[in-house]
């Protein structure tokens, strides 16, 4: 964690000095010791605004992000007893897309700022209420039917997303992109509290709950028998996870393969015990999300990448590498 915390820290600093301006360290540094009235005087020139305005609200977003899917993958791979599950395989991902898409193409700004991030929040919801109705109708509520009907509503939110495109306005391509690629242009310090409350939300209830998650360990029968109700406990987080899911898609597009790889990682060094898991996953996958970000803002500059095509790329090589590995 101490090593985490001080890669996390440099990588912060990084995200904000590197882009399309480069600034020195020294700069970043006293314009966020000035920013936060630790004294010092002020950065000259447009430096402080594109540290404190732009750059820093973008590094807070990635963290919150990061943290966020990290925590989300490792209690759905727990109560899913399934390794590849991440918020893709249950379609909210896919709904939250699809929202967003709908209102770029079809729908128009009619909220003004918060249409988008609204409309996002609205489809990844309405993507879990419909998988948790088709496991409800089916005989049988085991992990299998979770994951199976996650997979059917993916396509279907996913071919949903792929009509509205060719069907709307084809001008609006680019922020499509945006929105099924995944990026953190969007952000201000007006929507960090958003993503820092679904990071949050999605943190506290595996923290508070993290003893429950402890007995799926020995089993579904084991955990039964020491008073975890499985099946409650199953919907309970699949509907927080789509919660905290929403939220995040919401503020900055679909991010895949951050859920699936951080609690393979986080796993070796943490132990199997959850509550030490969560905090390793939300600070990987913090880390994880910075670093892609800087990749992305600056493998083509002044270009910039969204930043699902960094993590697509890593969580291809990371599940090939998995397999391998397990000889599957």
């Amino acid at each position: 964690m101490a090593l985490g915390a001080i890669l996390l820290d440099a990588l912060a600093l990084s995200s904000i000095a590197y882009g399309s301006t480069l600034i020195p360290l020294h700069e970043v540094v006293g314009a966020l010791a000035h920013a936060a009235g630790l004294g010092g005087p002020a950065v000259p020139g447009p430096v402080g605004s594109i540290v404190v305005d732009l750059r820093l609200p973008r590094t807070l977003l990635a963290i919150a992000v990061g943290a966020g899917l990290g925590v989300v993958g490792a209690l759905l791979q727990t109560v899913t007893r399934n390794d590849l599950a991440d918020p893709f395989l249950f379609g909210l991902s896919s709904g939250a897309a699809a929202g967003a898409v709908s209102v770029i193409t079809v729908f128009g700004d009619s909220f003004g700022i918060w249409t988008l991030p609204v409309a996002a929040f609205t489809g990844g919801v309405l993507a879990a209420a419909i998988v948790l109705l088709l496991v409800s109708r089916v005989r049988g509520q085991g992990p299998e039917r979770l994951i199976l009907a996650g997979l059917a509503v993916s396509f279907m939110f996913t071919a949903l997303t792929n009509y509205l495109v060719f069907a709307g306005d084809q001008r609006a391509a680019h922020s499509v992109l945006f929105w099924t690629m995944g990026g953190l242009g969007l952000a201000r310090w007006d929507n960090i509290g958003l993503a820092a409350l679904g990071a949050g939300i999605i943190l506290a209830y595996g923290l508070w709950r993290h003893r429950q998650f402890d007995a799926f360990l020995a089993g579904e029968s084991a955990a039964e028998s020491l008073g975890v109700p499985v099946a409650r406990m199953r919907r309970t987080t699949f509907l927080i996870a789509a919660l905290a899911t929403a939220i995040l898609v919401a503020v900055a597009g679909v991010i895949g393969f951050v859920g699936l790889m951080i609690p393979h990682l986080g796993r070796p060094l943490a132990g199997p015990l959850h509550r030490p898991l969560i905090a390793i996953c939300a600070l990987f996958g913090a880390i994880l999300l910075l670093a892609s970000d800087l990749l992305a803002r600056t493998l083509l500059p002044p270009q910039e990448l969204p930043i699902g095509i960094i993590t697509s790329s890593l969580g291809a090589f990371f599940v090939v590498t998995l397999l391998l590995r397990k000889r599957i």
